[in-house]
């Protein structure tokens, strides 16, 4: 009797997963296919962790299997040590297409001793060019630490070992794109990309230092996978919230010593006026 109650208990639980829109956890051998580099995507550890490589040939990355919409996607990332400049290590979403949402957390390299660049941006409809840059307040290279991407159909937050480095609130009622429709996929990647990462283009990549490793383990997707007939617009709480009293908090101090590039202060790129949603009148909602 046990033993035929214990078959038809996971019976209905293999169902449930294999009907699930939801995603809980994440292995990088179930949950993600090779999207170039061939044997420097390197995944170890029963799928838990993987180096990513690039060398004098060519870089690495992987793309998630299933398309999400909406929920949080958790990655742990040992950056390139030394000499990085030229390199770009990304942990993204991104759908495909000219007009194409994404939402961005790069990594461009620099010269030995001078800090890693954290650059953010998110594209709706194809229209992007709303970047904002940090240096952290830490060496990446040293240890992992947990990068995130939080989004739900109001707002988007990305974090930095769970402290919210930018939130972006759904604007779309006065005019401002948001990524609310396309599915989109997770996307990891170690790329040359000196023609602009350093000092933009400045500094060129030095592949007498290669191969580059970038070290990344323990993804995890909170997340509602976008299959035929899903209803994901109530996915990951619902209406926002926004930040509690002490995260906001912790944002601000990052705003105020680790921000080196906000497009919402960038008059010379705005000379004739920033972008709606970056006018004081605008910025005023609770995050």
């Amino acid at each position: 009797m046990a033993s035929s109650y214990c078959s038809s208990f996971f019976l209905l639980l293999s169902l449930f997963f294999a009907f699930s829109t939801f995603a809980f956890g994440g292995n990088f051998n179930s949950d993600f296919d090779s999207l170039f580099g061939d044997e420097r995507v390197d995944i170890k550890d029963d799928g838990n962790s993987m180096s990513l490589i690039m060398d004098k040939y060519s870089g690495s990355g992987v793309v998630s299997k299933n398309e999400y919409l909406f929920g949080r996607f958790d990655m742990q990332i040992k950056l390139v040590p030394g000499n990085s400049a030229g390199t770009v290590t990304a942990f993204y979403l991104s759908s495909l297409g000219s007009q194409h949402d994404e939402i961005d957390i790069e990594f461009l390299g620099n010269l030995s001793g001078d800090p890693y660049l954290l650059s953010t941006n998110v594209y709706a409809n194809g229209n992007g060019g709303r970047e904002m840059q940090f240096y952290l307040w830490f060496d990446p290279t040293e240890d992992y630490h947990t990068y995130s991407i939080d989004w739900n159909p109001h707002r988007i937050i990305i974090s930095v070992d769970y402290i919210p480095i930018r939130v972006m609130h759904n604007r779309q009622m006065i005019g401002v794109p948001f990524p609310t429709k396309q599915p989109m996929r997770v996307y990891t990647t170690l790329w040359n990309g000196d023609s602009w990462a350093t000092r933009w283009g400045e500094v060129k990549i030095d592949l007498s230092n290669a191969p580059f490793i970038a070290g990344f383990k323990n993804f995890n997707a909170n997340a509602c996978i976008a299959k035929p007939g899903a209803d994901c617009t109530s996915f990951n709480g619902g209406k926002s919230r926004g930040l509690d009293y002490e995260s906001m908090n912790k944002m601000q101090t990052v705003h105020s010593k680790w921000v080196i590039y906000d497009y919402c202060s960038d008059l010379r790129r705005y000379a004739h006026g920033l972008p709606y949603e970056c006018r004081k009148d605008n910025l005023l909602e609770s995050v």
